[in-house]
């Protein structure tokens, strides 16, 4: 894919569904055992990958005008074999549910963006809180069912959101009660909740705990589920309009969601209003009001680390001395740092996850590589403020969360070429 830099980007666009958040509604849907209508799920490849993936573990998933229907197969009896779970980071989202419907779980270790060790230990403490066993080896895990407490608690560290959601998901496929204590809150994992609340289980949320209580009587009438807009998507648009000192409305995701990132688009200068239903920016930046620090955090109201690559992009040519910093995936910045270098930007290393850029910076056209789904979105950003045509490598990792980027980015003006499947 090439990228030129040119007028400033303008217009408005819809985002797609959430990769981040159709992942866990579609395990989700699977846990219930009821029929689930998903609508908005996006074409992204790792979505794609968890269908297939659900399809491989016995259940059925058909497409219908609009979304995607998940229901259970009662035919499937084997447990099966899944090593195409080894593509993705959110294969282990599958855990539960095939605990649910067989009683174990054997996964290969998860895939996904190599951006340091996340590693799957908090996610055992998970199942080892409710009574289960697990084995492991070179080629991955394997999760017995051995005893059903009726209600069980289970204490986080820290705020995973793959661990919350394996909790939640867990206490679903036994009917369990469940106490999550210290839980991730981000609209991806409350998102899940709310969902599960249709299909009538009594979940209480607060700063410090969830509580899980299953129904008290069974159905099989079908549910509906919304996917919402892709938050990070918006952000990545947005900074692409605001690199280019352009105008355009985000639309089709909560603006709540946007509010971290729009503080930090203000600290830059740029005009960032959040709507219901999106994000607008109007027109070229202003004076900057701070330097930016754009720290990923998974506090309530922190800054989701998947905004921080794209924010690093922008702030390249912005007036300044703007420090970032993502201690959740240690090895982000050991992919995109040496992208952003070979185009031409200075960014000083503090340590292997935080660093300090100073601008504004003039950046020169090279050929670089999305090493990884971020990486991608952040070297577009940049590669339409960079002198001459730059070209983007590793569109198949960029394509993972992001069905159509370039071409969102297109419409709003941006020239871009040579990113068809």
């Amino acid at each position: 894919m090439t990228v030129r830099s040119g007028r400033p980007l303008a217009g408005t666009v819809r985002v797609d569904g959430s990769k981040n958040a159709a992942l866990p509604l579609l395990a989700a849907a699977a846990a219930v055992g009821r029929p689930v209508q998903l609508v908005n799920v996006p074409r992204s490849t790792d979505v794609q990958l968890m269908v297939t993936l659900l399809k491989a573990s016995g259940f059925e998933v058909t497409r219908r005008q609009g979304g995607l229907e998940v229901a259970p197969n009662l035919g499937a009896v084997l447990l099966p074999e899944l090593p195409e779970a080894a593509r993705i980071r959110a294969s282990y989202y599958l855990a539960p549910v095939l605990l649910a419907w067989y009683g174990t779980a054997r996964l290969p270790w998860p895939g996904g963006c190599r951006i340091g060790d996340r590693g799957m230990e908090l996610h055992f403490a998970v199942y080892e809180a409710f009574g289960d066993t697990v084995q492991t080896d070179a080629k991955g895990y394997r999760v017995r069912v051995a005893t059903a407490a009726e209600s069980v608690t289970v204490q986080l560290p820290f705020r995973s959101r793959g661990a919350s959601v394996c909790a939640v998901l867990r206490a679903v496929a036994g009917r369990q009660r469940l106490r999550l204590e210290n839980p991730n809150l981000s609209p991806e994992f409350t998102g899940m909740l709310a969902a599960l609340r249709t299909a009538d289980y009594d979940i209480t949320v607060d700063q410090n705990a969830v509580t899980v209580e299953p129904p008290l009587s069974s159905t099989d009438s079908e549910l509906a589920w919304t996917v919402p807009g892709d938050k990070i998507e918006a952000g990545t648009i947005a900074a692409a309009i605001a690199a280019t000192g352009g105008t355009g409305r985000i639309e089709g995701v909560a603006g709540a969601g946007l509010t971290r990132f729009a503080e930090a688009l203000s600290c830059l200068g740029v005009p960032a209003t959040i709507e219901p239903d999106g994000l607008l920016i109007s027109g070229p930046a202003g004076p900057a009001q701070g330097s930016l620090e754009a720290v990923a955090s998974l506090d309530p109201d922190g800054l989701d680390a998947d905004f921080e690559p794209a924010l690093m992009a922008l702030a390249l040519g912005f007036a300044g001395s703007h420090v970032f910093a993502d201690d959740i995936n240690p090895g982000r910045h050991g992919n995109l740092l040496p992208q952003l270098a070979q185009l031409g930007a200075a960014i000083e290393e503090l340590s292997p996850t935080r660093c300090r850029v100073s601008g504004p910076q003039q950046l020169s056209s090279a050929v670089v590589e999305a090493t990884d789904i971020r990486t991608g979105s952040a070297l577009i950003v940049a590669g339409l403020t960079a002198a001459g045509t730059t070209t983007i490598k590793g569109l198949d990792q960029l394509r993972r969360g992001h069905p159509n980027l370039p071409g969102k980015l297109r419409w709003l003006g941006a020239e871009i070429t040579g990113d068809e499947q």
